[in-house]
């Protein structure tokens, strides 16, 4: 698996830990949206895409099924969520 793309929108909300927006591309066929990028107390973390249940639980959407392929996405957007950042800057 190969991320081509990574889009990043920053989310400017006061007080809110949700600091951006990524969507990725895979292999160049395959897009993923609403990878949420939020501010955590180590630093940032991605939150795949979710939706609320009737309970009020989240389930993910789409989400890796292994560690490695986690680890590439997560990589790959806060890695792009950084680039962004400073040039923003």
């Amino acid at each position: 698996m190969k991320i081509s793309d990574v889009r990043i929108r920053f989310v400017h909300k006061d007080g809110s830990k949700l600091k951006a927006v990524a969507s990725i591309t895979i292999d160049d066929c395959f897009v993923v949206h609403d990878i949420k990028v939020i501010e955590g107390a180590e630093g940032p973390f991605i939150a795949m895409p979710s939706r609320k249940t009737n309970d009020g639980e989240f389930k993910d959407i789409a989400h890796p099924l292994n560690t490695e392929t986690r680890e590439a996405v997560k990589d790959a957007i806060l890695a792009a969520y950084a680039t962004e950042q400073a040039n923003a800057e």
